[in-house]
């Protein structure tokens, strides 16, 4: 591989690393040569992701914390600069919508549980600043670190029966360019924000809008598919190699950026 897109030896921090794209996020990254410190709030979970990246040859470590809590993740950090010395790297994988905050095709705005719109912006926007304040605060003291947050198609134009998530996602894509901005000007240009705007991805979290219990097309992803150029969803592995890339130096120059992996469907009309 080209040094250039090298994320060798970095310490990798990944939020969320026991769920299915944090793990895959994961392994690539053990593959590429980094030191995987896999956060999450659940031991048991952290402890079996841990040993699944070891058996791959790479170094994995698994920290328990909770995103949304300040001084459960200082505790985090505190422990990982004591056995690296440094971050390198922040995922803020830890996140997505929840059933409580997603509307039934025969609901408006105004039959939203509240606590459900309360519980998905928490997740979302907290679980991302305060990660971000946290590790991005070891990395001003370095001067040096790439962190990377997760947007989403919801952030560019109005998809139904997920204000909250929609909200939450486009506060994201503005924290990110409001933070790249403040550590570029206050910290040097060593230390770098981003964003990927994953498009349609079946998930745990989505599987039951997007397909029927036969595995067919629900008439909402038949939707979504129409408006995918590429005609398909993607892939989890298929956002690997941009997260890598915004890591490496070969993203020297980028920050602040919001980079669409979605087939195509923020730029097609639909006609």
């Amino acid at each position: 591989m080209n040094e250039i897109f090298s994320i060798k030896d970095k310490v990798a921090v990944i939020t969320g690393a026991s769920g299915v794209l944090g793990g895959t996020l994961a392994k690539s990254f053990i593959k590429a040569g980094a030191k995987v410190v896999a956060l999450g709030r659940n031991q048991e979970k952290l402890d079996a992701r841990v040993k699944e990246l070891k058996q791959s040859g790479g170094e994995a470590f698994a920290v328990e914390a909770n995103v949304m809590n300040i001084e459960s993740l200082e505790n985090a950090s505190k422990e990982i600069l004591e056995k690296y010395g440094k971050i390198d790297i922040l995922l803020n994988i830890a996140g997505g919508n929840i059933p409580a905050a997603t509307l039934s095709p025969d609901q408006s705005f105004f039959d939203q549980n509240l606590d459900g719109w309360d519980e998905v912006t928490n997740l979302n926007i907290n679980g991302t600043v305060y990660p971000s304040y946290v590790f991005g605060k070891v990395m001003a003291k370095q001067g040096s670190g790439s962190i990377v947050n997760i947007s989403s198609m919801a952030a560019y134009s109005a998809i139904t029966r997920v204000a909250g998530y929609s909200a939450a996602k486009s506060a994201i894509t503005n924290f990110t360019q409001w933070l790249a901005s403040d550590v570029a000007l206050k910290f040097g240009d060593k230390i770098r924000v981003n964003a990927i705007a994953p498009g349609f991805f079946i998930g745990d979290q989505n599987r039951a809008i997007l397909l029927n219990p036969d595995g067919s097309l629900t008439d909402r992803s038949k939707k979504v598919i129409a408006k995918t150029p590429m005609g398909r969803f993607g892939d989890a592995e298929e956002l690997n190699g941009a997260v890598q890339f915004l890591c490496s130096d070969a993203a020297s120059f980028i920050t602040g950026a919001l980079l669409p992996i979605d087939g195509g469907f923020s730029a097609f009309s639909g006609v």
